[in-house]
């Protein structure tokens, strides 16, 4: 380890800084955040630091570099694009016995900056001792997306409850035990979504009433791409203790469940429902009434055809706590991976999602109003009733030769796009993967031009034409 790890409080210790350039205001941007008493000597101030001068935010002293402006310092950093003078600067540090810092000099500093992921009171620091700092911040920039923004506020909360939790739990292992169960729990979900007041209210009910309950949280994982997993589903993913997803959840996002999680498969398929709705909505309550975090990982998004709303009713009615994570819907994933555009101006003005898949008892569509022309109808779980469909659609008015498509695995490697026309759905609808996606619109068409994903394209009049050439 060539460097010690080490956090300092510059608070009212005095900081010198020299240099007035652009470099310079983002060393002396970190700075003023630790409340430095930060001196800047330059001739010169860039703009955004004459700003913070009339600001009154750092005294300046307007000249060049003396070796008695080291007087008193805590600590030194040169920013000058004058490697004698940066250099001269670290020597006159190094006899004060002041840590120093030359920017982008590795081996003029005795101390140097890392790259820093601040949710205050928690700070993360990267470094690379200096030799890769580029590497040093792309880590840090994935790390961000991992840290919560919210995760300052609980730290803070934490603060102000330790001495009441001490008092309460005197066994250290009990301690352990309850912060991390708060911390991967209900008060994280509460503090995460900005609900402070009901976060301290959880962690008294934790304590004084021995709460161990768990809670529930819908996830939309997508159409498939890994890649269009929100940022807080990925967090979610990382800290659930059970998993019960679909079969429409891809490979790529259950590789993302973290390690030790159970997962369990409570998919259902078209003609083969291998767990019931109501079996699902009994291992909810199971395994959250035994003090879990239950994630139900849903594909595309829970409350878009995904019957996220009737599971948290039955959460609701168990009082078992729960929140909701959208994901991207299927129909606007694929479709942009297939260049298929829901609205555009000169071809649809409105888009109606449809399920193909009904209650035996529900209402009939209004198929009147779904074959008015200039809209696009995105349907799922349509194939297996694509003739019925099509047949209506064709009967109320859409003309039968309106361009469709059908995605299969959208947004997937796999991903296949079949068009051609409405008369044509039945056929095209056997030959796309499941899970299938139906846009019906003049839309449709554009698929050719503006497809970019590089998927298995089908086309029926394209087919017909070789055909007829051969």
């Amino acid at each position: 380890m060539d460097y010690l790890p080490l956090f300092v409080d510059l608070r009212t210790r005095k900081v010198v800084l020299i240099g007035g350039g652009v470099v310079a205001a983002r060393k002396a941007e970190l700075l003023l955040k630790a409340h430095a008493a930060l001196v800047i000597v330059s001739p010169e101030l860039c703009p955004q630091l004459q700003q913070e001068y009339q600001q009154q935010k750092f005294i300046w002293l307007q000249h060049d570099y003396q070796s008695h402006h080291l007087n008193d310092a805590y600590l030194v950093i040169a920013a000058t694009d004058d490697g004698k003078l940066n250099e001269r600067i670290f020597h006159d540090a190094n006899e004060r016995k002041i840590f120093a810092n030359v920017v982008d000099d590795q081996p003029l500093c005795s101390f140097i900056v890392p790259s820093i992921i601040d949710r205050s009171p928690v700070i993360v620091a990267i470094s690379s001792g200096g030799t890769a700092p580029v590497l040093a911040r792309l880590l840090r920039e994935k790390l961000e997306t991992m840290l919560p923004t919210s995760l300052g506020k609980m730290a803070e909360i934490a603060g102000r409850w330790r001495g009441k939790v001490k008092e309460s739990l005197t066994n250290l292992r009990e301690r352990k035990r309850f912060w991390e169960k708060s911390f991967s729990g209900h008060f994280a979900s509460l503090v995460e979504n900005g609900q402070l007041s009901a976060a301290e209210q959880q962690l008294e009910r934790q304590l004084y009433q021995q709460d161990n309950s768990g809670e529930l949280i819908l996830v939309g994982a997508g159409p498939g791409d890994a890649g269009l997993l929100t940022l807080k589903g990925l967090r979610v993913l990382q800290s659930a203790d059970v998993v019960l997803y679909d079969h429409l959840v891809s490979e790529e996002i259950l590789e993302l469940v973290r390690r030790d999680a159970d997962k369990v498969c409570v998919g259902k398929r078209a003609g083969n429902h291998s767990v019931s709705q109501e079996e699902t909505n009994e291992l909810i309550v199971k395994y959250a009434l035994q003090g879990k975090k239950v994630v139900r990982l849903k594909g595309g998004d829970p409350f878009v055809f995904g019957r996220g709303g009737e599971e948290l009713q039955i959460a609701a009615q168990a009082g078992i706590p729960f929140q909701v994570v959208p994901g991207v819907t299927a129909a606007i994933g694929a479709t942009a991976y297939a260049g298929i555009p829901l609205t555009h101006r000169e071809h649809s003005q409105s888009i109606t999602f449809i399920t193909g898949h009904c209650r035996d008892e529900g209402a009939e569509l209004d198929w009147q109003a779904l074959s008015r022309g200039n809209q696009t109808l995105a349907i799922y779980m349509g194939t297996v009733k694509a003739a019925n469909i099509s047949q209506q659609l064709i009967h109320f008015g859409r003309d039968r030769e309106t361009p469709i498509a059908v995605i299969g695995c959208g947004t997937r490697r796999n991903q296949k796009v079949v068009t051609g026309q409405l008369h044509e759905l039945d056929t095209l609808a056997q030959q796309a993967p499941a899970p299938a996606l139906i846009v019906i619109g003049e839309v449709a068409a554009l698929h050719h031009q503006l497809a970019w994903f590089g998927q298995q394209t089908e086309d029926i009049r394209w087919r017909s034409a070789v055909l007829e050439l051969a």
